[in-house]
């Protein structure tokens, strides 16, 4: 009896509350209610229309909430910045802080507010010590500021803790440590700074720790090792000190393992013996301080795909039993100091798409063995001592390969015709800073999936063959220092591809071109970056064609023999970082719409035949005499006064 009593005073004091009984079952509690309407107040913008939805008393039916089925308390908050509809996958925005009032929603298991982009303010500072529930927390991809809250650690039941990618700064609270349940911390690309607090080696659970793209400083924790569970490690991009800890070798899930641009010293300490790290796929040691000889023990793990030990210290000669690394797909062992020459093992990576081996002290001959590797793609044998004299014919015979970096490898005489018939079309070709002569083939025109071509620093002369014009693909061409001769036009005459012109980068300075000037942009290649003609013997003058190239950063005149007034269509070229005409036969004034060239940072008019009052006004006035001496008419800030 008294039961049905305290019932039916439970359902009047609902009624009094809330008008009607039927709000008896589905009603969030008035605290969660409270808390939810306090979010809401904080968010300004909410490009998915989801927040303006929240009306009415039954919260456990708005957008993102989900509650509990049996006392209808707030479990979730799933308001994701990516929401998938018929259409797809599409990106919400919301604008706004998250307000400290969400902690009263003890009872909620998940918080997911990441890839909201524009949510600002801090993480509430007391979640550890309310939402002692959480299991999931996302608030990755925002703007927070601050700092981790040092009560992190009361979060017991927490499995996934997501704040990458905003702007969180402080040093990782030494609390993290009690996350004992926590299987994925990713905290990258923040502003974190100071140690890694030497309590995260207690996190046995933890399948992934991501920290990469920080300022954390410090050594690396010795018992790293003892996360057994760690199948993911990333500490890239930061400023860690010290050596690689030797426990690594205990982590028997390992397979990702990204160490790279920090300053870490020493040995590479793994694997000591056949079956240690029998996981890792994926290894980046790249950009540090690393030294010694790269282990023969090295060889043992056998599920390595993609390795890059690149811009390190290492010296000695390559393991001869680098050929058991047979599910190798990347290898990157550029500026090291690795020597002797390459070992016949290498035929058997048969899975090998990328090889670059730059910037070393390899020496030849290459081994015959190296045309097994029939799936390579890219190989980068560029400034080493191997004194090829020329490129091996089976390198044309290697049926994927596509991208051909020889630049410094003393290759002699014409380029070699079998390039012309190599069974993959050829898309990269890297031939600088050798001892070519000759001219340039006809034939590389017939290249149609061509992307870059770098023939620079050689002896080649001639001129550029009129097939140059099909080469509709091309996006990189540097043909400087040679003793090429005649027209540029070819190359502005490109045929623009289904897509538009492509060029971006020209560097054609240091030859003896006299002719074409007229020709730039004329055809439509308008979409170019970098363009630099400097020192040849171009005549006539700049077309008015050129105030087509709106992404221009950087354009090189300079000494040549280019005459007449300063075009005023130089105005437009509004992204124009770096302008150089000096040393040409250049008269009139100059135009003042060089004032809207507001990007500029280096101008260099010098030795000209300029004359006026040099426009008043920023960037002009902020350049160094330098760049207007030389021209006996011009005045003006920075030069002396005009006469009156």
């Amino acid at each position: 009896m008294n039961h049905l009593l305290l019932k039916a005073v439970a359902m009047l004091t609902v009624i009094v509350f809330f008008g009607d009984t039927s709000w008896t079952m589905e009603a969030c509690s008035p605290n969660d209610m409270e808390a939810l309407m306090s979010f809401k107040n904080g968010i300004q913008i909410d490009t998915s229309g989801r927040i303006e939805k929240w009306v009415g008393n039954n919260c456990c039916k708005w957008d993102g909430i989900v509650c509990e089925n049996s006392t209808f308390r707030v479990k979730e908050i799933n308001l994701p910045g990516f929401i998938s509809n018929d259409e797809g996958l599409f990106q919400t925005q919301m604008t706004g802080w998250i307000s400290p009032a969400i902690v009263i929603l003890t009872s909620l298991e998940v918080i997911d507010l990441g890839g909201l982009i524009g949510l600002s303010g801090m993480i509430p500072p007391t979640i550890g010590l309310h939402l002692t529930n959480l299991q999931k927390l996302y608030l990755y991809g925002n703007n927070l500021t601050g700092s981790i809250p040092k009560n992190i650690g009361e979060l017991q039941n927490l499995q996934e803790l997501a704040l990458q990618e905003n702007r969180l700064s402080g040093s990782i609270p030494l609390s993290i440590g009690r996350l004992n349940n926590l299987r994925r911390l990713l905290l990258y690309s923040n502003q974190f700074s100071g140690i890694i607090p030497y309590s995260v080696e207690n996190m046995r659970n933890l399948v992934e720790l991501d920290v990469h793209d920080n300022a954390l400083t410090g050594k690396i924790p010795n018992k790293f090792g003892e996360m057994q569970a760690l199948e993911k490690l990333d500490l890239s991009n930061n400023f860690l000190s010290g050596k690689v800890p030797s426990s690594l070798t205990n982590l028997t899930v390992i397979s990702v393992l990204y160490l790279d641009t920090n300053y870490l010293e020493g040995t590479i300490p793994f694997p000591s013996r056949p079956g240690e790290m029998s996981c890792l796929a994926f290894l980046r040691l790249h950009s540090n301080h690393l030294v010694g000889n790269i282990p023969s023990n090295f060889g043992y793990l056998v599920s390595l795909q993609r390795v890059s030990l690149s811009n390190n210290n290492f010296e000695g000669t390559l393991p001869s039993n680098l050929g058991n690394l047979v599910s190798l797909t990347e290898f990157y062992l550029s500026e090291n100091f690795l020597s002797g020459q390459i070992p016949k093992s290498i035929g058997q990576l048969s899975h090998l798409i990328m090889l670059n081996i730059s910037r070393n002290l390899i020496e030849g001959p290459l081994p015959q063995e190296m045309s097994s590797l029939q799936n390579l793609q890219a190989l980068d044998l560029s400034f080493n001592h191997l004194n090829l004299s020329t490129i091996p014919k089976w390198i044309g015979k290697m049926s994927s390969l596509s991208c051909i970096y020889f630049a410094g490898c003393g290759i002699k005489d014409q380029i070699p015709n079998f390039l012309q018939t190599t069974i993959s079309p050829i898309q990269e070709l890297d031939l600088s800073m050798n001892l070519l002569n000759g001219s340039i083939p006809s034939w590389i025109g017939s290249f149609n999936q061509l992307y870059m071509l770098n023939l620079s620093r050689n002896n080649i002369s001639s001129y550029i063959p009129n097939s140059f014009r099909n080469l509709q693909d091309l996006s990189v061409l540097d043909l400087h220092s040679n003793r090429l001769t005649g027209s540029i036009s070819p190359i502005f005459d490109i045929e623009q591809s289904t897509f538009g012109g492509s060029l971006k980068f020209i560097d054609l300075s240091d030859n003896k071109f006299s002719s074409g000037i007229e020709e730039i942009s004329l055809r439509g290649q308008c979409d170019i970056h970098f363009l630099n003609l400097s020192h040849n013997l171009l005549k006539g003058k700049i077309p008015n064609t050129i105030g087509r190239m709106n992404f221009v950063n950087s354009l090189d005149l300079s000494f040549n023999k280019l005459g007449f007034n300063l075009p005023e269509v130089l105005e437009n070229l509004t992204s124009l970082e770096v302008l150089k005409l000096q040393e040409n036969e250049f008269n009139g004034n100059i135009p003042i719409g060089f004032l809207k060239l507001i990007k500029l940072k280096e101008l260099n008019l010098s030795y000209n035949l300029l004359e006026g009052e040099i426009p008043e006004g920023k960037p002009l006035i902020d350049f160094p005499r330098s760049s207007y001496c030389g021209n006996k008419g011009l005045c003006g800030k920075p030069l002396g006064p005009c006469k009156l």
